[in-house]
């Protein structure tokens, strides 16, 4: 939406946040970003000195009594920079428990073709580390991804599985297209009756949660107003019927 570049808050304008909401009674503090352990830099890697002295600020700033979440909702945290030293580094600071991991596919393929930067691996060491860590990890998986073929939604549904074993809880998402994403033009996704089936069973084991049925709903109201009002320049016959896995 305001082009491909970070766009980070200062150290010192976050605490003057921090200390307005303790002045007001507020104690908790949290963040919003797609991807927490990328604050203060510009490229792929965290700077860890950057996010170590965010919360430094924010834990003296909040006080003894307040509380600081960094890495849980709504800031996650991308698989690869998942690090014993990252994880280490919230915990020494952070008063969550349970760590968001975005994952969105368990097909390699369809991860490339999202430009992710990442792959399946990442997120099976994301988790590992996660428990070994002694936190609760939650992996966002999204169903309904463009271009997906059966084999892409088995390769999601069976890391689905694997990474519950592991101990983690998937948070299931439908496809939504977003401005400034590779795939801002795509439709919503729909999800097919057999990968209904097979995340009711995990959501049923207390392995899957989320809100991915009111989003499926929702993406299939979107694609109806997106065939009534197409964009400029686009046309009312680009978007597939809704029913098959898309």
């Amino acid at each position: 939406m305001f082009s491909a570049r970070f766009r980070h808050r200062s150290v010192e304008n976050v605490r003057w946040h921090v200390d307005q909401m303790r002045a007001r009674g507020l104690r908790d503090v949290r963040f919003i970003t797609p991807t927490a352990l990328s604050y203060g830099s510009q490229d792929e890697s965290p700077n860890l000195a950057a996010v170590e002295e965010l919360l430094a600020s924010c834990k003296e700033g909040i006080g003894p009594d307040g509380r600081v979440f960094f890495g849980s909702f709504p800031s996650e945290i991308r698989p690869e920079h998942v690090t014993r030293e990252t994880l280490r580094l919230v915990r020494r600071f952070c008063a969550n428990k349970n760590i968001i991991v975005g994952a969105q596919s368990g097909s390699d393929r369809v991860l490339g073709a999202a430009k992710r930067g990442h792959g399946v691996e990442e997120v099976r060491r994301a988790v590992r580390l996660g428990v070994e860590e002694g936190f609760q990890i939650n992996v966002d998986m999204i169903f309904g991804m463009p271009g997906e073929d059966r084999a892409d939604v088995d390769a999601s549904l069976g890391l689905a599985r694997e990474l519950a074993d592991l101990g983690a809880r998937i948070h299931a998402h439908t496809f939504m297209p977003l401005p400034g994403t590779p795939w801002r033009d795509a439709p919503p996704g729909d999800v097919d009756p057999a990968t209904i089936s097979e995340v009711d069973r995990l959501s049923q084991r207390g392995a899957l949660y989320g809100h991915w049925q009111k989003q499926r709903a929702h993406a299939q109201r979107l694609a109806a107003a997106a065939e009534a009002y197409p964009r400029p320049g686009r046309s009312r016959t680009i978007l597939p019927t809704l029913g098959d896995s898309c």
